[in-house]
């Protein structure tokens, strides 16, 4: 494998810090928290207040806890459903048992693959109208993380509400999201040293006005869309309206409707904004790739706009993207709730204890990739002996709960990257040093200045 480019990442700690040290670094930035010799662990136990935390860091203890014994481990840990449980409820991120094998099926259909050609011209559409607001731009400065933001926003919004949203009110919801990420706590202190799961967990006030701004957008779009029904059957949200349990023949409530559109939209908009942007941080320091992306792009399409039958045929952009999404995954830390005791190679996993699985970790573990932390995208094209295990690269996570929407958000990061890329290249403000940030996605800082270049 050959030698690329080094991106960057938070600062390794040289030696084992300790539960308090290691809590207030994950305060600051979830990904602060690991030493240097955790890029070689392969399953971990810890200690911390009145929890056992174990590590699965190898794709066996991954598939035993996401694959072989996912019943034991389907509920999401208390941390995980107590951060996001005041803005999506019971939402699918953090349901289980009943209400979540009836939420999955219902999304699931919705979002299969063999629909992605119904949502692609969305994707595009959208992408070619960010084309041509940044040919009046350039040369200019802009923020990519705010654009890519904007960009996959309008996208999501336009995919689950039809074009009948606005812009404007995309933009309300995508900043209420951004502001709950910010305050919203990261560390469950009360399940941490024992206390019951029903307990209520205090939150900043500024936490509630979040939850509250975006409900109140969604709620509305909702009934507004309710009573129009226009006929557009392409629309998320149409297809929720006629979504019914396969038991009871029973409609969604308007409150797991509003969940479920929350957690359609933070998934569709968050997490693939994040890794537009590292695409365009990574492809500006790269030229060799970016060459190359640029040679496919201009012998798949030519002058024309992308279209869903071109994925396929884009296959180092592709290639680019596994490969940031390998270095700095979406959602970086994944946990479970152990809801019986297990045993995994002899040790004891108690009831209650909290499984870790980390793709940050995982994706640039010493013994299971070669040069792990360069950028290399030809590890993803066809005939590379990596990633070894499908439980090795897991950016969508893995096994029952994989998301949803994985074939949607890689295909519309294709389409948005061939868009984009036909006519600009994106170049770093000189000075500026992106950084590998987690709150709950993992992000490049809280702004990324490019400067936008027109291909010539």
């Amino acid at each position: 494998m050959q030698t690329g480019f080094v991106p960057p990442f938070p600062h390794r700690l040289m030696q084992v810090p300790s539960p308090w040290q290691r809590a207030r670094l994950w305060r600051q930035n979830m990904l602060a928290v690991f030493e240097e010799q955790a890029f070689e662990y392969d399953f971990v136990r810890m200690r911390f207040l009145a929890r056992d935390i174990f590590l699965c860091n190898s794709p066996q203890s991954v598939q035993f806890a996401f694959g072989a014994h996912t019943d034991s481990f389907e509920r999401k840990s208390p941390t995980h459903r107590h951060l996001l449980q005041p803005l999506i409820g019971d939402g699918l991120f953090v349901s289980h048992g009943d209400v979540w094998k009836q939420r999955r099926r219902i999304v699931a259909s919705i979002l299969h693959p063999s629909r992605l050609s119904e949502f692609a011209p969305v994707m595009v559409e959208t992408a070619l109208e960010a084309r041509a607001r940044w040919a009046k731009l350039a040369p200019a400065e802009l923020d990519a993380l705010s654009e890519m933001a904007q960009l996959t926003a309008e996208i999501i919004c336009r995919s689950v509400f039809g074009r009948q949203l606005g812009s404007d009110r995309a933009l309300q919801i995508v900043e209420g999201f951004s502001d709950y990420q910010r305050r919203i706590g990261r560390i469950d202190f009360i399940s941490l040293i024992g206390l019951p799961d029903w307990l209520p967990r205090p939150h900043l006030p500024g936490v509630y006005r979040s939850v509250r701004r975006v409900h109140a957008a969604i709620d509305d779009v909702i009934a507004r869309l309710r009573m129009q029904r226009d006929g557009d059957g392409v629309s998320v949200i149409s297809r929720l309206f006629d979504a019914r349990d396969e038991e009871t023949g029973a409609p969604l409530d308007p409150r797991a409707l509003r969940n479920e559109a929350i957690v359609l939209l933070m998934a569709g908009h968050e997490t693939t904004a994040n890794t537009l942007a590292w695409t365009w941080y990574i492809l500006s320091q790269t030229p060799e790739v970016e060459g190359r992306l640029h040679s496919e792009i201009d012998e798949v399409l030519g002058d024309r706009p992308p279209a869903f039958a071109d994925v396929p045929k884009l296959i180092y952009t592709r290639a680019i993207l596994e490969e940031v999404m390998r270095l700095y995954p979406p959602v970086p830390m994944l946990s479970r709730e152990a809801g019986r005791e297990e045993r995994f190679e002899g040790r004891r996993i108690r009831k209650g204890s909290v499984i870790v699985v980390s793709p940050w970790l995982l994706h640039r573990h010493r013994k299971l990739w070669t040069n792990p932390d360069h950028f290399v995208p030809e590890r993803f094209l066809p005939g590379s002996s990596e990633p070894v295990s499908k439980f090795a690269y897991i950016p969508f996570s893995v096994g029952p709960r994989v998301c949803a929407g994985m074939a949607f958000g890689l295909t519309e990061a294709i389409l948005c990257v061939a868009t984009l890329a036909q006519c600009f290249k994106l170049r770093m403000k000189p000075g500026h040093q992106a950084e590998a940030t987690c709150r709950i996605t993992l992000r490049p800082g809280e702004k990324l200045p490019m400067q936008i270049v027109p291909r010539v």
